[in-house]
């Protein structure tokens, strides 16, 4: 089909852009019927992915339906598709980031084309998005900094062109003007090409002056007219050139200076200084003697770049007591500047006294008593009158002094008591100077030695020495190593560590401990045990070698730490081998409900005396619970008719050491309401298996017995009514002795264990309690059943730890034994 008959719009699109895709030329050949459409968006560039563009469907005029059934989609021949079409909205989003910049440059406007095509029929619709700028971009210099160069005598209306910005937006985004940091000396002019493409110009309207501003650093700013507005900025850097418009200055009309006699050659003099304000070889200056006398030009030269004046010949202070010149100095344009230099001579002592040595005594023992004498020195000079008197004095700060005995002859001797061990060595420096001007001196150092006596006990760094050591530790193994100092030397601090006797528990302490006497080290002689004795308080000597010798002692506390070396002990409920004890729980207890509670103590202390108590075994886990710290047994959940009537629960009891030891206790609990109701159970606790087997029996006869219900019911109230009152009078009437059980290790050890001091469990038995077959023990206010399995009668003991606070009467405890036939 040809282009001259598809609608305009299409063919507009065929002229200027259908082509592009040859697939699509063959595709149009075979198509019959053709609708088309045209539509332009306009969307501003940098929308995110997903942004909505228009709606398709509705600006054509097409129902969704009809999108999805001709499979609409976008034909486009470019590599980035920058939109998509969501079919089921009938929209058109942003696919792919849009950056105007980089799809039309500066062109404008900016759009591009695709085309839109449906099947069935076919139908084409070419859409245009243009694409408008928004203030992305900064404008930019293609430099950092713009360097200039002008001399200081450029003439104002000088022109300098300045680095154009460039802005890749346009329009109102694009480049707007310049501007210039304020200064006194340039302005800015602004100017546009013929394009349109705007530069600046930077004018001088103020001289420069490199003395004052020898550089200056503007900044030339570009601003877009976009919103916000956007600059961008470059540095100027104008470094101001040099012209000779300054004459050298000296810094001094008249320079003054003073020489001794007989100084040497290329003796220093002075320095004279000329300045000139211009900048590089107009500044450069030079320095020369105008006038000088052939004499003179022998004694005295100066260096021409640094102004120094130098000694070249012999000064004597008899022939020439000063000296006048007369100095300038000239720049590299011929400018000069002059100054007088004015040169006294002084005349000077030029014979330094001699010290000679007669005598010298090192070393000096430390206990020399003050006035020893320790050298006597001789003191001469060869100068006359004032420069001839000497006087000699020790230079620093030490603990002697110099005595002048005879003429000429001085005398150092010691001033204060020496101290070896503060001050070992002196260097003695002897300082004679004559009374000349200037004064000449002279100094002798003498090196004496201070030798030592004993006089200083050995010391401890600390009073007192703290050590651990766990207990079970191997014999002979190192605790701790005491030091003690000696500030003596040689043998006077040689020490020797000696262990005090002591007695430790009706025992030597070396039985405990023994101490190197060469080292210090202490070591354990045996193994200790933390629950037979926490520490070990006991005192070593230091002795030194010296004549006679002197001591000094520290004490050092030897703490034994703990081992994890015991296992918990259970407290309660007592675990005996002939009886069985069970704790009753009424068919009652709600959740929470307080069956009993496990005690247990552990001898060992800290983390190691922490105890946990877990559930090993149960008969129904999901009915009990132990606590984790307390050790309670409590029911989890509400107890019912269901659940048998013995339970029997193994709680393990670990402490908290490294590694953990455990004790366990078995727990017996009978679940009912009555004494009648456990009693079957616990008549005989080997028979199990045969109850079970006579389970059908037991139900046949309870369901024969219902009728006799109430009957039943007045029996057993009238029997326990009467059993209850027969059981308080026989408490009442008992006078049997009450012997107390304690179990092993009950106490807590210094009071590091777990089980708290407020706790008391008591479990009494008859006098002859071997031969009885049952036993009564109490803990808080729980109801506690005693069975003994090899019986053949039971009795239950109810006692309410309320009811016998209430009774003074009462008695705490009741012990009693029944045997049937």
């Amino acid at each position: 089909m040809a282009c001259g008959i598809l609608p305009y719009s299409c063919c507009v699109k065929w002229r200027f852009g259908c082509g592009h895709n040859l697939k699509l030329l063959f595709f149009f050949f075979y198509l019959n019927h053709v609708v088309s459409g045209q539509i332009r968006y306009s969307i501003p560039e940098e929308m995110k992915k997903g942004s909505l563009i228009g709606n398709v469907a509705q600006d054509l005029g097409l129902d969704l339906r009809r999108l999805r059934s001709g499979q609409a989609r976008i034909v486009t021949g470019e590599n980035i598709q920058y939109t998509e079409l969501k079919t089921d909205k009938g929209i058109l989003v942003v696919n792919e980031r849009i950056d105007r910049e980089q799809l039309c440059g500066d062109v404008t406007p900016c759009s591009f084309s695709f085309e839109v095509i449906l099947e069935n029929p076919m139908e084409l619709h070419q859409i245009t998005v243009e694409i408008t700028d928004i203030n992305d971009h900064s404008p930019t210099f293609k430099r950092d900094i713009i360097r200039f160069e002008i001399s200081e005598i450029a003439n104002a209306g000088a022109r300098f062109p300045l680095t154009s910005a460039e802005d890749p937006d346009v329009g109102v985004n694009g480049l707007s003007e310049y501007v210039l940091t304020e200064n006194e000396n340039f302005v800015l002019k602004q100017n546009s090409n013929a394009d349109g493409k705007k530069y600046a110009e930077m004018v001088l309207q103020k001289p420069l002056d490199r003395e004052t501003n020898p550089k200056l650093s503007l900044k030339l700013i570009a601003v877009d007219g976009g919103t916000p507005q956007r600059s961008g900025t470059v540095n100027i850097d104008i470094t101001v050139l040099d012209a000779n418009d300054n004459a050298p200055a000296f810094n001094q009309s008249v320079y003054k200076a003073t020489v001794m006699e007989n100084a040497p050659r290329d003796t220093y003099v002075t320095t004279v200084n000329a300045s000139d304000a211009d900048f590089g070889s107009n500044s450069i200056v030079t320095y020369y003697f105008s006038d000088l006398s052939s004499g003179l030009s022998n004694i005295f030269t100066v260096n021409e770049k640094t102004g120094q004046i130098l000694i070249t010949g012999l000064i004597d202070y008899e022939k020439d007591k000063k000296y006048e010149l007369r100095i300038e100095a000239k720049d590299q344009g011929g400018l000069t500047d002059s100054s007088k230099v004015i040169i006294e001579v002084t005349d000077v002592n030029d014979n330094a006294p001699i010290i000679s040595v007669m005598s010298f005594t090192s070393p000096v023992s430390e206990d020399s008593p003050p006035g020893t004498t320790i050298g006597i020195i001789n003191v001469k000079d060869l100068d006359s009158g004032d420069n001839g008197q000497v006087n000699c004095r020790i230079e620093q700060n030490a603990p002697f002094k110099i005595k002048s005995n005879l003429r000429n002859y001085y005398t150092l001797v010691t001033d204060t008591v020496l101290d070896r061990e503060s001050v070992s060595e002196y260097n003695i420096t002897v300082v004679a100077t004559d009374a000349g001007t200037p004064h000449l001196s002279t100094t002798r150092t003498f090196h004496l030695k201070v030798s030592d006596v004993n006089d200083n006990a050995p010391v401890f760094p600390q009073s007192v020495y703290n050590a651990f050591i766990t207990e079970n530790n191997s014999p002979g193994i190192s605790v701790l190593t005491v030091r003690a100092k000696d500030p003596d030397e040689n043998q006077n601090a040689r020490i020797s560590y000696i262990l005090e006797d002591s007695d430790l528990n009706g025992s030597p302490v070396s039985h405990c401990v023994s101490v190197n006497a060469e080292s210090g080290v202490i070591h354990a002689v045996r193994s200790f045990d933390y629950e037979q004795i926490k520490q070990l308080l006991f005192v070593v000597k230091a002795q030194d070698g010296g004549s006679p010798p002197l001591s000094s002692n520290v004490t050092v506390k030897l703490m034994i730490q703990d081992q994890n070396d015991n296992p918990p002990q259970v407290l309660y409920p007592v675990q005996t081998g002939g009886s069985l004890v069970a704790e009753m729980v009424p068919r009652s207890a709600d959740v929470g409900y307080l069956v009993t509670k496990v005690v247990a103590v552990d001898v060992d202390s800290g983390q190691n005396a922490w105890l946990s108590y877990k559930l090993q075994k149960a008969t129904d886990r999901a009915l009990f619970e132990v606590g984790l710290q307390n050790g309670e047994i409590r029911t989890i959940r509400q107890v019912t008719d269901k659940d048998a009537v013995k339970q029997r629960l193994t709680v393990i009891v670990e402490d908290n050491g490294q590694p953990s030891r455990s004790a366990t206790v078995i727990v017996n609990v009978a679940v009912a309401d009555s004494f009648p109701e456990v009693l079957s159970e616990f008549t005989d606790f080997t028979h199990d298996k045969e109850y079970n087997d006579n389970l059908t029996f037991y139900l046949v006869l309870a369901l024969a017995v219902v009728s006799f219900l109430f009957i039943t019911c007045l029996v057993v109230i009238i029997s326990v009514k009467i059993y209850r009152w027969r059981q308080s009078r026989i408490m009442f009437h008992s006078n049997l002795p009450v012997i107390p059980y304690y179990p092993p290790r009950y106490s807590d050890t210094l009071g590091t264990g777990t089980l708290q001091h407020v706790y008391n469990y008591e479990v009494c038995r008859t006098t002859d309690s071997r031969k009885s077959d049952c036993k009564f023990g109490t803990a808080g206010s729980q109801n506690v059943l005693i069975m003994d399995p090899s019986a053949t009668g039971t009795m239950q003991r109810i006692q309410s730890e309320k009811s016998i606070l209430d009774e003074p009467d009462s008695p705490l405890e009741v012990s009693c034994s029944m045997q049937t036939t």
